[in-house]
């Protein structure tokens, strides 16, 4: 089983996808630090020197490798990796999906004090930040809502957030 954690950048999958793959006994893959593996490259770095669609071509090959697998998988994906060729649907098809929802305001909380380490949002000024986040999220909305579950993360513990995935899931 793989059970395949979306949201936009800052909504938690990273650290989410961590207590819920050592709850549940499931290994753990991060599909950006698995790219960045095997390109020997950080992700800021692909994005710099091979630009975004290389970069979503070695994301989209990663995923799928992934969800063949038939190991126990918590996996991490990137804020993006829904949006681009029908990577959703094979999401849906091959593993559970589980939307990490949260708010403009609590991504623009986390994610103004990480925008070195985003490249999406690097360059954005930091007086457009929360408008930009809104404009980006509502877009990726569309893909994001196929999940086939949705959690709430604003103003929640790791620990809640956790149990209410593992109680959809009937893990």
């Amino acid at each position: 089983m793989v059970i395949s954690l979306i949201g936009y950048m800052g909504s938690g999958k990273s650290h989410i996808s961590k207590i819920l793959s050592d709850k549940i006994n499931f290994k753990l893959i991060d599909l950006d630090k698995e790219i960045s593996r095997r390109n020997k490259l950080t992700i800021p770095e692909i994005f710099e020197k091979k630009g975004e669609i290389q970069f979503r071509k070695l994301e989209r090959e990663a995923l799928e490798e992934i969800l063949a697998s038939e190991e126990n998988v918590v996996l991490s994906l990137g804020g993006g990796t829904p949006v681009y060729y029908n990577n959703m649907e094979i999401i849906n098809h091959s593993s559970t999906s589980v939307f990490l929802r949260a708010s403009v305001n609590t991504l623009y909380e986390r994610l103004s004090k990480q925008k070195e380490k985003r490249p999406l949002i690097a360059n954005v000024p930091d007086e457009d930040l929360q408008e930009f986040i809104a404009k980006h999220l509502f877009e990726r909305n569309v893909f994001y809502s196929k999940a086939q579950f949705n959690v709430n993360t604003d103003s929640r513990t790791p620990e809640d957030i956790v149990q209410e995935i593992v109680e959809k899931l009937y893990l």
